[in-house]
């Protein structure tokens, strides 16, 4: 994929929830915004600022309530629930806060266990979740239960299944969460290596400045909507200023 290529493109996205008292609540209004090939994103924001249901629509998770969502080019708003899983699958890998593995089936089936929806052949999950496992340095944990990793082992694990599918994109939602700093820096400056030696477009969902820094770009949203959106600024006390000028 060419460096000038979009791989998303999200168009006056508004989102909202209905309330079990009557009515709806909107959480996102009118976000738009495109990412390229082999850029790395971060998307930041407080808690309740929109940033993961931003997230959800980008990963087919969710659907928006008015805009339109475009992947590889490809209108994506209006897909039925099978036709977006089909998406996630073949286009997205994911990478989760709390590693989303399988406690009772080993490294190996866990990273494996994507490829399996793909109608790929025994022989070739194993081939191909061992070489990730290999990249990302677990090449002698593959037998090995995930109670027995480390959390940085999990959650190279789990990058080594987001990596089995050979996606264009990554989706990393608050990667180090569950994290110590110096096992999240590893994970953070594994993501940055991924993106410039492999190519790879990352999108990262973090609530801090500091990881987000790691990122090329920043796209920061505060109730609903995007206040900064461009190089990764050189202090916090940027986004603090943007906030405040929101609140007025």
């Amino acid at each position: 994929m060419k460096k000038t290529e979009k791989i998303i493109s999200l168009k006056k996205i508004c989102k909202s929830f209905p309330l079990e008292v009557g009515g709806s609540q909107q959480v996102l209004f009118d976000i738009t915004f495109d990412i390229m090939a082999g850029e790395f994103v971060a998307i930041m924001g407080p808690s309740g600022s929109g940033k993961s249901t931003c997230m959800n629509i980008i990963g087919a998770l969710d659907t928006p309530s008015s805009g339109v969502y475009e992947l590889y080019g490809r209108d994506i708003t209006n897909m039925t629930d099978d036709e977006l899983a089909l998406v996630r699958n073949e286009h997205i890998g994911f990478v989760f806060q709390n590693f989303n593995l399988l406690p009772k089936r080993s490294v190996l089936d866990n990273v494996m266990l994507p490829l399996m929806y793909r109608g790929m052949s025994p022989d070739e999950r194993i081939k191909r979740s061992r070489e990730m496992l290999r990249r990302v340095g677990l090449d002698n944990f593959e037998t090995y239960l995930p109670t027995q990793l480390s959390g940085g082992m999990k959650q190279r694990v789990a990058i080594a299944r987001a990596l089995a599918g050979e996606p264009k994109l990554i989706l990393a939602d608050e990667p180090t969460g569950a994290l110590d700093s110096t096992m999240g820096n590893e994970i953070l400056k594994f993501f940055k290596q991924l993106n410039k030696e492999m190519g790879i477009t990352i999108v990262m969902i973090t609530h801090e400045f500091d990881i987000a820094r790691y990122a090329n770009r920043l796209i920061h949203i505060y109730d609903g909507r995007i206040n900064y959106d461009g190089p990764i600024p050189a202090s916090e006390s940027v986004l603090d200023r943007k906030t405040k000028a929101t609140k007025k």
